[in-house]
């Protein structure tokens, strides 16, 4: 294993890494199929479903550091996203008896479903 000093930056579901002298990235991961793994208390890893035998490592300045990296990585997948708008929008309606997304233009038939596959 080589250990290079990147800068990251996370986008929405995908996380840029950079050469610290760069200013345009040198690559990028997209974080969907994925699993973020805390290594060591600094140390976390991002490795994919498709390729479990290759593992990304980052090391953090601290362990707090590398926990909220660990939160916000799992928190950027579209699946996660997709199943907390389900969520909140299942909770609304319990609430008010109203589908928050009608206003929307979104009808019954195009509703986010979720699968029956189990994780």
């Amino acid at each position: 294993a080589v250990l290079k000093k990147r800068l990251v930056k996370l986008v929405v579901n995908f996380l840029f890494y950079f050469r610290t002298d760069e200013a345009e990235p040198i690559g990028a991961l997209l974080l969907e199929h994925c699993r973020i793994t805390k290594e060591e208390e600094n140390v976390f890893s991002i490795s994919f479903v498709e390729e479990p035998e290759r593992k990304y490592c980052f090391e953090c300045d601290s362990k707090e550091q590398c926990q909220e990296w660990i939160e916000a990585l799992k928190r950027a997948s579209y699946e996660f996203m997709r199943r907390s708008l389900i969520f909140y929008r299942n909770e609304i309606q319990k609430m008010t008896g109203k589908d928050p997304l009608e206003q929307y233009g979104i009808s019954e038939e195009a509703r986010f479903q979720l699968g029956t596959h189990k994780q």
